[in-house]
Parts: C-alpha cells; structure tokens; sequence
C-alpha cells in the first residue's frame, strides 16, 4: 500500500466528536414527548439541564490514535497508526473555538495542524502558517461542537423533529433510541436503560462525510463514550471516545486534562486581522469533480509511441492498443475519472476503452472506479483487491448520487493474480502482483518494448529528488528481478517519467543510514 501520510486538521475535524456551538437542525416532524421526556432523563442524569446550558467554556487535552484506514497496508488490518495529541478549547459564551492536533506516525511522519474559530470566522493553522479556512470547515466545527457530548442532549432537546426509534442493544446493554435531523442528515442517540446517559451516537452529515471518506459514498460515524467522569459542577462526562467510519475503527482518544468554566488564553483564541480579510464566507466547497484534468503548468507528454502520459496531482495515462485504449488508475472520485475518460476519447477518437487498470487498493488509485462501472469498462485489478473494489463499488452514494447511482449495473473484473497480459504489438502489456511486503496490495504495469515500468505507488520522491521509503523501493526492485524485466525508465501515480537506475542508487544510500530514532 502507498504510504502518503497526511495529516490535517480538516482529517481530524471529520472523524471527531467533541464539544460546542449549537446548531439549529432541519425540523421533518414534531419531538414526540417520549423522545423529550428520555431526553430530560438523561440530561438529569449528566448534570442537569441548567448546569449544561450554563457552561461558558471547557478546555481539554487527550491522547489517543487514529488509523490510517486510507492509507494502510491492508483494507481489513492490522492499520498504520497515527498518535495524536490534541487541545481543544470551546468557548461557548464567546462563541469561539480552538483546536490543535500533533499527530505523529512513527518512523515516518509528524505534523502540527488545527483550527481557530471566532464567530463566522474560521483560520486554519499548520505549523506556524496561518490561512483564512473555509465555511465548510466552520460547519464541521459547529456540528462536531452541537453533537458534543456536554452539548449532544441539549442539541436534540432543541431540535424540533426529535423522535424515539425502536430499543437496541449495544454492548449487550439495553438502549433508547432517540432521533433528530442535522443539517439535512439523521442523528441517532443511543441512551443506556440503566444509567440513561449517552452510550453513542451516530451521524451521517458532513461532519462523517469530511476528509478521504467523501469520496467513498455514503458515511454513518458511531461514537462511543465510556470511562464517564464527575467534573466540576456535577456535571458528567465521558473521558474516552470510540469513533467507528461505516464500521471500521477510526479513532480512539483519551481526555487527560478537563477544564471547565478555567480562564482562557485569548492569544490562542484570536484570528489576526490579515488572515480575517482572506476569509471568504462564499468560497465553494472542495469538490475533486469539479478539478481540471492533469496540471496546466505540466502538459502531457508521450512515453512512447500510443502512451500518453497525463501528469497531475494524480496521474493518468493512455495506451493505445491496435483493439482499442487501456486507461492506468481510476483516479480520486467518479468526476475525476470522467475527465480523465472523456479526455482518452478525445485524443483517440472512434477507439473504445477496452479496459482500465487500477494498481492498488489506496483510495487515490480507485475512489473513481464507479464511473468506469457506469460505463462498462472493463477492470482489471489485483485479485486481492476485489472486496475493497465491490466495497467502493456497492456503496450508497445517497447523499450525492453519482452515476452509477443513477443507474446501476455490474462490473466486469478481470482479477490479476500472476502475470496477464493485455493487449498485442508494440504497446503490449504485461501486469504483475509486486508481492511486496508493503506493496501487497500493488501491481506493477511493464511495456517490454518500451523497457518502460509503471510501479503503481509503493514509494515518494522528495523534493530533493530521493525516494521514500527505502524498504518499498526495494520491493520494486524485487519485484522486476522476480519477473526478469529489463526496465530503463519508470513513472508512477505520483512520479513522472524517472531512469530506472536511480533507485539502486536509493537503496545503496539508505543501507549507510542508521536505523530511525523518531521520525525520519
């Protein structure tokens, strides 16, 4: 599996639960009086009502973990994990919001990144850069606080289509179900029978929706609390959270410091008045659809004769076969994908696609297989990969219906488990499983007429020009001598055309290195 860490506040702020502004959600329906009368019994149960909507601010710091569910070796695990240290500030009679979030993967990566919210206004900060952010990320923050879990039961309290569901049990304790809209999607509030606090909670707006899973279709986040403490003022709250995406394991943090109604530090919590006149509170959410097709300042090139190379943030390429054209990658969305089919059409017009090749299970390299469905393309994949594929695949995509949305149909797989190959002449393909320890999930694309190797994307090039990590470059290499191919260039997703003998050279300079101490 690639390994492309990235870690953002705009990551975290998608997947975590937490504390603060109240919103005020769709109304669908009146509150039932059961759904108010399991409401005010458990909000006596936290602390009482008056204690809560009295709360002017709660500052907290955790430790916990994050899985690279996007960017793991295996779809299924054991996962890459990420260890993050987070600070939150809510300040709820200032109506202001701070969140700061050092996350670490070992031996590879760390960052600091997070958000400051004052008002309408949103900054974005990573590191010691601060930008003006956006009005989507201000409505993940303002959910993330009214589904809080000082703030959850007042939220649905408020809400006017509160309603009770049918009972469930949940870590084989009894539950009340009680519902409500936010923001045009249900919230779903699990009350323990016995102690008639919160046991979890799930939401499927744009708060679950954030990050890499909005690519991925329709998304229910669970949080569960637990370890449930007696804070200042009587008031009780959960000290660790569980968060699940579409049932996998996400997150799990534990508060080591709470404090409530504490002075603040308002450098903290200020927003310079620079970054404040960048702020832009019409600026369109991001939308991978809507994202021009490979990279002006870098336009296509020919690899040889019939293979096209579309260089971009996520790059494509174009093989023309004597039967028709072979497309490597389903790149980062179904919109994206469209482009970069429309685009093999309009270079070689009147040829069919006979087929798309989709190296690897990171999401970058197959969120767009769907629109390749949608229009009977042919797919060739890794036979491991097949139920990550049919995951992508069947996946409701509801909340933004995409083609294959609007009319389903089957794929067609042809499942690579050894050498296949594809197509006759001179652009002949051969596909191989790299079998690498990291690379599990890869398959490498060779021209043997060209000399010419597309390595999927098991490894980065620096801005110095070196490639990260050793390990997966040499699982590469392995890989072509397993295979006996004679390569003298390669490119991949994130790599443009590069001589094959500057990865010995890679790997010569890595085996002087001392082993990590940290981060590298």
């Amino acid at each position: 599996m690639a390994l492309r860490i990235q870690i953002s506040a705009e990551l975290f702020l998608s997947s975590l639960v937490v504390i603060g502004f109240l919103l005020v959600p769709t109304c669908t329906y009146g509150a039932d009086r059961k759904s108010t009368a399991l409401l005010h019994q458990a909000i006596q149960a936290q602390g009482g009502e008056q204690s809560l909507r009295a709360l002017k601010n709660v500052q907290w710091e955790a430790f916990g973990y994050r899985n690279e569910l996007e960017e793991s070796e295996r779809p299924e695990g054991p996962y890459i994990t990420e260890f993050d240290t987070l600070t939150e500030v809510h300040d709820f009679a200032g109506n202001r919001y701070r969140n700061v979030t050092d996350g670490v993967v070992y031996p590879v990566f760390k960052s600091s990144s997070g958000s400051v919210a004052d008002g309408n206004i949103v900054m974005r900060v990573s590191g010691t850069t601060k930008s003006a952010g956006t009005p989507q990320q201000l409505e993940v923050i303002r959910e993330r606080e009214a589904l809080s879990p000082e703030r959850l039961l007042l939220t649905a309290l408020d809400a006017p289509d509160t309603h009770t569901e049918p009972d469930a049990v949940l870590q084989s304790v009894p539950q009340n179900v009680v519902a409500f809209t936010l923001d045009d999607a249900p919230v779903r509030i699990y009350l323990n029978a016995f102690t008639h606090l919160p046991t979890a909670v799930d939401y499927s707006g744009p708060l679950a929706r954030s990050g890499y899973w909005k690519f991925l279709g329709d998304v229910t986040m669970r949080t569960y609390y637990s370890l449930w403490w007696l804070a200042k003022g009587g008031i009780h709250l959960p000290m660790q959270w569980n968060i699940e995406s579409n049932g996998l394991p996400d997150q799990m943090y534990v508060i080591r410091k709470l404090q409530i109604n504490e002075p603040l530090i308002e450098a903290d919590l200020t927003i310079p008045q620079e970054v404040r006149a960048q702020y832009k509170p019409d600026t369109p959410p991001l939308n991978l659809d809507s994202i021009p097709l490979g990279n002006p300042n870098k336009p296509a090139q020919e690899l040889a004769p019939g293979i096209v190379f579309i260089p971009g943030s996520w790059n494509a390429t174009f093989v023309r076969q004597d039967d028709g054209i072979v497309i490597l990658e389903a790149p980062i969305s179904s919109g994206y994908t469209a482009k970069v089919i429309a685009e093999a059409r309009h270079r070689f017009p009147g040829q069919p696609i006979k087929a798309v090749i989709t190296t690897s299970d990171s999401w970058p390299h197959l969120a767009g297989i769907r629109e390749c469905v949608a229009q009977g393309i042919p797919i060739y994949a890794l036979d491991l990969n097949q139920p990550i594929l049919e995951r992508v695949i069947a996946a409701p995509y509801t909340s933004r219906p995409d083609a294959l949305e609007r009319s389903p149909r089957k794929p067609v797989f042809h499942l690579v488990h050894d050498k296949t190959v594809l197509g006759t002449g001179a652009n002949r393909i051969e596909i191989y499983p790299i079998h690498g320890e990291t690379s599990e999930r890869q398959m490498m694309v060779y021209f043997p007429e060209h000399r010419l190797l597309y390595g999927s994307d098991p490894f980065q090039r620096r801005q110095d020009g070196s490639f990260f990590y050793p390990q997966t470059v040499t699982e590469l290499m392995d890989a072509v001598v397993r295979e006996h191919l004679t390569v003298e260039q390669f490119f991949m997703m994130h790599i443009g055309p590069t001589p094959w003998a500057n990865l010995a050279k890679a790997v010569a300079a890595a085996q002087v290195q001392d082993t990590p101490n940290g981060v590298l």
